[in-house]
């Protein structure tokens, strides 16, 4: 009963730490959402400015395309993947604001009908009674902030992120309801806005990055590897298309916990999201193609409205083929897992 507090307890806890940004659309939007955000020591005059600014730019970037005598009827309208930059460009430089990165939720609860691996567990523990349940809880919390902004007058930007994914045995009993595994990602990059149009698809953002991925752990239950990454984003009104191809850097042998990851993980990862009313829907795959569809992973997740709660969504999230989590990059997942989301991609 006390583990089952404990985690009514961390739930909460993920829901007050994680809120939403609300877009602000209107002048009196933003002045309210800025007194929400603001530090003690500004002033509503300088709240009127910043949002009095802020429309005078966004006026002025309308206004030009006529001013030159260029037409608009044809000009894509405002993307989803675009609203979620704005957002971000106006909490980038507030004071005591984490910005979501990757999708931040919780899964109550998550079956694996493939069942999970104990075996370097008791390799590690020199044990032979290590059992997991197929059920468990698991969540994934993701932040970024920014190095550097409007590098050289222009919009581009360095910007670091951490990305905590856990697997948490809460309902196995037997050993004490621990965390499987928790995979930790340090990231950071340079973005870029290069708003070329191709197809009718427009590529509002890209990302020239570092990524370093591990679980924590030492012995036989070490994993780990380092990516260089390039992140094109291209949009289409509520669709979202993500190309991510990344090279791996090379360790020797002596350091490589995990030699043949990239036979499991591939070198790309194709990311899709539609926003339709409130619900967000996304897909991800990878490896599929490369590996003949043998060594592969797909993911679908779906967020929705939950009752009349703002901040906290539903959330359903499927899983099926390798790499879900970095002690299991090898091994075959098929799970189901429903929870709130507090952050979607869109």
């Amino acid at each position: 009963m006390n583990r089952m507090w404990l985690f009514s307890f961390f739930c909460i806890c993920g829901v007050v730490i994680f809120p939403l940004y609300v877009q602000a659309d209107t002048f009196k939007q933003c002045l309210y959402k800025a007194m929400e955000t603001a530090a003690d020591d500004v002033t509503m005059g300088q709240l009127r400015e910043r949002c009095q600014n802020r429309q005078q730019k966004e006026t002025a970037v309308k206004a030009v395309p006529e001013q030159a005598g260029i037409s608009t009827k044809n000009k894509i309208e405002v993307g989803v993947v675009e609203e979620r930059v704005k957002l971000d460009n106006e909490h980038v430089l507030e004071p005591f604001t984490l910005m979501a990165h990757k999708p931040n939720y919780l899964l109550f609860f998550a079956h694996n009908s493939d069942g999970y691996n104990e075996d370097p567990f008791n390799e590690q523990y020199g044990v032979q009674d290590v059992r997991f349940d197929d059920m468990e809880a698991q969540f994934q919390l993701s932040v970024k902030f920014p190095l550097m902004t409007d590098l050289f007058g222009s919009s581009m930007d360095i910007y670091a992120a951490y990305t905590n994914r856990s697997f948490w045995q809460v309902f196995n009993d037997d050993i004490s309801s621990p965390f499987r595994e928790t995979n930790h990602e340090p990231e950071v990059w340079l973005q870029f806005h290069p708003e070329w149009n191709m197809l009718g698809f427009n590529n509002t953002l890209s990302r020239i990055g570092f990524s370093h991925q591990s679980n924590g752990q030492g012995g036989t239950l070490s994993r780990s590897w380092n990516r260089v990454y390039a992140n094109i984003t291209l949009e289409h009104g509520n669709l979202a298309l993500g190309f991510k191809p990344w090279v791996r850097i090379p360790e020797s042998e002596a350091d490589d916990d995990n030699p043949d990851i990239s036979d499991y993980m591939g070198h790309c990862e194709l990311l899709a999201a539609y926003r339709y009313k409130e619900n967000v829907f996304s897909l991800m795959t990878r490896n599929n193609i490369e590996s003949e569809f043998s060594k592969g992973a797909v993911q679908l997740s779906w967020s929705f409205p939950l009752l009349y709660w703002p901040y906290l969504r539903g959330y359903v999230q499927y899983f099926n083929g390798y790499g879900e989590s970095l002690i299991d990059y090898n091994q075959h997942t098929n799970r189901i897992g429903i929870g709130v989301s507090l952050t979607d991609w869109l």
